[in-house]
């Protein structure tokens, strides 16, 4: 099983301001930078800063804990899975005012993406998130203490049969800024068992 080293991290879209040390990224997000295609809102933006990391392991779990403090409309971060402009997946939790922000993820398919959402505190301001992947399936679950995890949501991502991309992004699609922190971050077998037999290549551990 190989392990999230951040000497091997790239970034699609560097920010101006950002750390990346090997327990911690951070990133300073910048005005209207976001992700989004199409659907319902008609805009496509695709400008949001992404650190990731290349895998054909086709399964794994991923696992990172998110500090933030955003304070206005929409900042947002979380993690990530981006193959291209067109077909990706993020999780995070949006701001949206003093009562209340979104936790929710996105599935960008063929250039349409949609938003599924729950409503949590606005005092939240720390969220662990696991990524699992079952070759082009990708199970997305989060936890407020990095211990009990629940499900977000299970999707499929379109040209995602090999090698993927997947880490952290941060952004702000307001005139806004916000600070990112991403800590705990690790790779482990993959938690999200096989629902009948074991696929081609799985370990049955």
């Amino acid at each position: 099983m190989f392990t999230f080293d951040t000497n091997k991290l790239f970034w699609i879209r560097e920010p101006k301001a950002k750390v990346v040390q090997p327990e911690k990224i951070a990133i300073t997000t910048e005005p209207h930078t976001d992700l989004w295609q199409r659907t319902y809102y008609g805009f496509q933006n695709d400008n949001a800063p992404i650190l990731c990391m290349k895998t054909a392991e086709p399964f794994f779990s991923f696992s990172v804990k998110t500090a933030f403090d955003s304070q206005n409309r929409f900042d947002q971060c979380g993690v990530i899975v981006y193959q291209d402009s067109e077909n990706w997946i993020k999780a995070s939790v949006e701001y949206e005012n003093d009562n209340y922000q979104r936790l929710g993820s996105v599935v960008t398919n063929n250039g349409y993406s949609d938003w599924a959402t729950t409503d949590i505190s606005a005092e939240i301001k720390i969220m662990y998130y696991r990524l699992s992947r079952r070759k082009d399936d990708f199970l997305v679950e989060c936890s407020v203490d990095g211990i009990e995890y629940q499900q977000m949501r299970i999707c499929h991502l379109h040209r995602a049969e090999r090698s993927i991309c997947f880490g952290v992004y941060a952004c702000s699609p307001e005139a806004s800024s916000c600070e990112a922190e991403f800590t705990e971050m690790t790779v482990t077998p993959c938690q999200w068992k096989s629902h009948t037999m074991p696929l081609e290549g799985e370990k049955n551990e």
